[in-house]
């Protein structure tokens, strides 16, 4: 049976159900409560082609860029596999909203707070050694004493796979969303406790058969897409742990690149894309 609510771990539900400009009161209520210390009152979609200075940078989308009311900007990332350099990764994109705070002329260097979301539909393993199984990660520079250092640039990572609360047991509305977004594509109808104004909305967002039949195809397209890229990845990570190959050689590291990188192509994803998601280059990826 076909499922009557998006995957939202999709790009296109993702998109459909908080980056839309009619859903920016789900973004708002969702933010508010994972980061009730940003007082999120309103947000502003920013413009995601433009940051950065060098065409590779200009590459760099993310799939919700905003801004609260006090100027403050925040990055809700929607990450569906593992990936090599995952932290680099996320520390990199942190950089472009901080860059375009610089003003023209005479400046003081004071720069607005900079939140970093990740929704993450695959489990830490080796990058988190201490909090294992919790759902909600905190990352701040701090210094030998552990005291925050640097108290405006701070990373949310949320570990969907832990997340294994039922119904009966949601208590705050964050738990609600974190239930909203795991189950979401289980539904068949709304339950007792989404009954709000909010959440009826979410779901009404997130109704396929409420679609355009061009929105149902780009739909199954990304959910196509979706479940390709996280079998091969998951896949691939996993034959690698199991054969040594990720504490192997570079030799050996180089060569499980580029067997997920050949898999990845023959699903039809962009070299872009590849390159993004395996640390390998293009023209590497250009030429298998």
């Amino acid at each position: 049976m076909k499922a009557k609510y998006v995957n939202p771990f999709t790009d296109f539900g993702f998109k459909k159900i908080f980056g839309e400009e009619a859903s920016k009161p789900l973004l708002i209520d969702f933010l508010g409560n994972l980061l009730p210390e940003a007082n999120i009152v309103d947000l502003t979609f920013k413009d995601k082609d433009k940051l950065g200075h060098k065409e590779a940078d200009r590459k760099v989308i993310y799939d919700i860029y905003c801004e609260n009311s006090a100027g403050e900007k925040i990055i809700v990332e929607l990450q569906k596999a593992k990936q090599n350099y995952f932290k680099d990764r996320t520390v990199y994109y942190a950089t472009f909203p901080i860059q375009e705070q610089a003003e023209k002329g005479e400046w003081n260097y004071q720069l607005k707070y900079v939140y970093c979301i990740g929704i993450l539909d695959f489990k830490f393993d080796d990058h988190i050694k201490s909090g294992q199984g919790e759902v909600i990660h905190t990352v701040q520079l701090k210094d030998q004493h552990n005291q925050v250092f640097y108290e405006k640039l701070k990373f949310v990572y949320l570990e969907m796979p832990h997340f294994k609360k039922t119904e009966q047991e949601l208590i705050s509305r964050l738990d609600k969303w974190l239930f909203f977004i795991r189950h979401l594509e289980d539904f068949e109808t709304i339950p007792e406790i989404f009954k709000d104004e909010v959440f009826v909305q979410a779901f009404e967002k997130a109704e396929i058969a409420k679609y355009t039949e061009q929105e149902r195809l780009d739909y199954e397209q990304s959910l196509k897409i979706y479940r390709d890229l996280k079998g091969v990845i998951d896949s691939a990570f996993d034959e690698g742990k199991q054969e040594g190959l990720l504490e192997g050689t570079q030799k050996g590291k180089l060569e499980e690149k580029l067997e997920i990188a050949r898999k990845m192509k023959s699903k039809g994803l962009s070299s872009s894309d590849i390159a993004d998601l395996t640390g390998l280059s293009e023209n590497e990826i250009d030429t298998l």
